[in-house]
């Protein structure tokens, strides 16, 4: 099979195309011929070396990647054969492997793919949007709510817009340039803009008039990040989620003091790792987010938006991320 793969930390350009040995699987595993694999920010990170969350370094050379989508087409010893041609995606976890035309991972993993989804769709559900259901466990949004939500034509940012549009609420989505901003209004968005543009702000609060943002869908930090702060309003919930402003590996997210919060009259939540599992509930909550988020797509609440490179274009597909130059999902394709 082809796969990519890393050899030594550093840019983009390290990610190799390479021809490798088919994986086969074990006991309790299948493997999948892949139709989509996804891209994340963190595999950036990880191809220049930061850990991330995994319990240890992967060894090197590696195979990049977590979210796959396609069809079964060898089962393990042990394993159900009702598996085998079945249409399924899996996040396979600290693992790597998904960049890659055939993928093993273990059955316990798997769902079956909503036939109203194809495999890049299914994908983007499975690790960004998982993260999406789990972000939303924190916002009660009502018709009454005014959502803002920075970086909205980006994978998670699309799917927000999309489940506070069903919710009844005003959403307010800001991306960086005039192709996102159109995806964004297409998307749903009562107002879409420009944050690359000077005076953003005061087209929000013009649009807004006597009302302020009621929620801040926090992934970006920085200058947008500070801007949308003043747009909130007394009683407002800053949720976040990410710091992308700030670069892979130097980020940070923009916390405010005890005494600022208290002056703004809002609260401030990061909600990754531990706080979103404990909302999740259930005896494997990362299931749980996983099983709730398909539903929603099937159910027609959620459609992510997703960019297709070729497999063998995996280096293009990080310069791009990394450089704000997609729109959705990135999700590779062998």
């Amino acid at each position: 099979m082809y796969a990519i793969r890393l050899h030594s930390y550093g840019p983009a350009e390290n990610l190799l195309h390479e021809q490798v040995e088919d994986p086969v699987p074990g006991p309790g595993q299948v493997r999948i011929a892949v139709a989509a694999a996804g891209v994340h920010l963190l595999d950036a990170a990880l191809r220049e070396g930061m850990q991330g969350p995994a319990p240890e370094p992967t060894p090197l050379p590696t195979i990049p990647g977590r979210e796959v989508a396609g069809t079964v087409d060898s089962v393990g010893e042990g394993t159900d054969p009702a598996w085998l041609g079945r249409r399924v995606v899996a996040h396979i976890g600290f693992k790597p492997g998904g960049y890659a035309e055939l993928v093993v991972t273990e059955a316990d993993r798997l769902h079956e793919i909503p036939e109203s989804l194809d495999a890049a769709e299914a994908v983007a559900l499975i690790g960004t949007g998982r993260t999406t259901t789990g972000i939303l466990k924190f916002a009660e949004l009502t018709p009454d709510s005014v959502a803002l939500i920075p970086a909205a034509a980006g994978g998670i940012g699309t799917l927000l817009v999309q489940y506070a549009k069903h919710a009844g609420a005003t959403v307010v989505g800001l991306a960086g340039g005039p192709a996102k901003v159109a995806a964004v209004r297409a998307n749903g968005a009562d107002l879409a803009v420009d944050y690359t543009q000077p005076g953003w702000p005061d087209e929000v609060r013009a649009f807004l008039g006597e009302r302020h943002a009621t929620v801040l869908f926090d992934g970006v930090g920085g200058d947008v990040t500070r801007a949308c702060l003043d747009l909130l309003g007394p009683g407002g919930e800053h949720l976040v989620f990410g710091w992308s402003a700030e670069g892979v590996q130097t980020g940070e997210a923009l916390l405010l003091p005890q005494e600022e919060l208290d002056r703004r009259k809002i609260t401030q939540t990061e909600v990754l790792g531990p706080p979103m599992l404990a909302k999740a509930g259930g005896d494997n909550p990362v299931r749980t987010l996983e099983l709730a988020t398909l539903a929603a797509a099937a159910d027609g609440i959620l459609r992510p938006a997703v960019q297709r490179f070729p497999l063998a274009e995996a280096a293009a597909a990080h310069r791009a991320l990394e450089n704000r130059g997609t729109t959705g999902k990135v999700v590779l394709e062998p």
